[in-house]
């Protein structure tokens, strides 16, 4: 590109362009603000649907707690790309639509988990003694219970986190996630992918790919040494 004064401009893309001549980097860097902000919307949905559903069912038990997990077993039952394929066809194909999707199917295992631990923290002395004060239920969840309950909720929100990410670039894969030309790390697989067969071009492919794969890794490192911490 000639400017004035006779200076040459070359354009440079560190990571190459793909088929329609967009920078690869600034794709993936578009990219990581759709699927890490899918994943971390979508697994909020999931901790709030959990930890509420967990929660009453592991302290009313009796006809609650039979019915909320009756509830739990009929989600789980189902495969969770089909329900997710339910969900777009009624509200159509979008950001929103993929986060609201992905959170409404991952909130299953949270909910046990919640559950199998207030069944366990119910029976302890501070919550006797909560109840024998005159607390109501709602206090007793929310402010003396589920704090004491976090630790693995919270370790398991980190791999549902990593789980999500994944999703969220499989929907787009699948062109059910988010739409083009909005940028995302499983699009810009797809936009890719046929490179593969040609030969030709692999770092459409191949850098999107490392970066879901390395994020997927950190989440999980994360997730581990909360482990350890808590």
């Amino acid at each position: 590109l000639e400017l004035p004064g006779n200076v040459i401009r070359k354009e440079f893309y560190l990571l190459g362009t793909d088929k329609f001549g967009r920078d690869i980097l600034s794709r993936l860097i578009y990219g990581a603000r759709i699927s890490i902000s899918v994943g971390l919307i979508s697994q909020t949905i999931a901790i709030f649907i959990g930890i509420l559903l967990g929660s009453i069912s592991g302290y009313f038990k009796g006809l609650t707690d039979k019915s909320i997990m009756w509830f739990i077993n009929v989600v789980w039952s189902f495969p969770s790309i089909l329900l997710v394929i339910s969900f777009f066809f009624f509200f159509g194909k979008g950001y929103w639509q993929a986060f609201v999707a992905i959170g409404l199917t991952s909130w299953v295992e949270i909910a046990r988990i919640v559950r199998g631990q207030f069944l366990a923290l119910k029976e302890t002395e501070f919550v006797e003694s909560a109840k024998s004060l005159g607390f109501k239920n709602g206090r007793i969840i929310f402010r003396h219970i589920l704090p004491n309950a976090m630790s693995p909720v919270i370790v398991t929100s980190t791999v549902g986190l990593a789980n999500a990410i994944i999703f969220e670039a499989s929907l787009s894969f699948l062109g059910l996630g988010v739409q083009p030309p909005t940028a995302s790390w499983g699009q810009m697989v797809f936009d890719g992918y046929k490179y593969l067969i040609t030969g030709t071009n692999f770092s459409v492919v191949l850098f999107p790919s490392l970066a879901i794969m390395l994020t997927v890794f950190a989440v999980n490192l994360i997730g581990d040494g909360l482990r350890d911490a808590l």
